[in-house]
């Protein structure tokens, strides 16, 4: 963990690194501010990730937008904070045929009185495995 005397940075064992030089997530005051996760594994595999023995590929979105909230949580929860101090969630499709998917995972974690939230479709993400990243923003005061 690197601080200064406004803002730390953390990288959280036990969840996948970085393909970057850039923390998991910030802590600005009582914000903070989680990078880019994806449904990436500490192994380097993804869940909602299917290659069967021919090399075809079955990607589910359901099962990547469920494993990148836990991520999210996960990440949160190192600073005691959860996804009930989300206060926005910004998302990147793939494709937005995969948001009736993200969609009904979405409301399994969040209602309307959760983040803030907008969606966009992005051309590519980091690997061709991903369907889906999130960045978000929780407010946590410090005790």
């Amino acid at each position: 963990m690197k601080s200064n005397d406004k803002t730390t940075a953390k990288l959280v064992e036990g969840k996948a690194k970085p393909r970057g030089r850039f923390p998991h997530l910030k802590r600005a005051g009582d914000f903070i501010y989680v990078s880019g996760t994806s449904s990436r594994l500490p192994d380097n595999s993804f869940a909602g990730v299917e290659v069967d023995e021919m090399g075809a590929t079955n990607l589910d979105i359901e099962a990547q937008t469920r494993a990148v909230i836990d991520n999210i949580r996960d990440i949160l929860r190192s600073v005691d904070a959860d996804l009930d101090d989300l206060v926005e969630i910004s998302t990147f499709l793939v494709n937005m045929n995969d948001f009736a998917g993200y969609n009904r995972v979405y409301a399994e974690y969040f209602d309307y009185d959760g983040p803030t939230r907008t969606t966009v479709a992005v051309h590519q993400l980091p690997h061709p495995h991903l369907l889906i990243e999130c960045k978000a923003v929780a407010y946590k005061p410090i005790k």
